[in-house]
């Protein structure tokens, strides 16, 4: 039975963002997939989650912000 790295409390990742401004972890060891760049945090899996709780403030994507400030102003 295969287990998932995100299950391996102690494998290291990476926070990737796109270009949306949405958060995710990825293997440290990994190239982030198409879309998604290195933000610049790696460590442990529960340091990477606070960092992007810290950034990740506002759920919405960049785009649908953007157009909600348009609209609004």
């Amino acid at each position: 039975m295969s287990t998932s790295i995100l299950d391996d409390d102690t494998a290291a990742f990476t926070v990737v963002v796109n270009h949306e401004e949405q958060y995710s972890i990825w293997p440290v060891d990994r190239e982030p997939p198409a879309g998604w760049r290195k933000e610049g945090t790696s460590g442990p899996k529960a340091a990477c989650l606070e960092r992007i709780k810290e950034l990740w403030t506002d759920m919405r994507p960049l785009s649908l912000r953007k157009r909600m400030a348009e609209t609004a102003g």
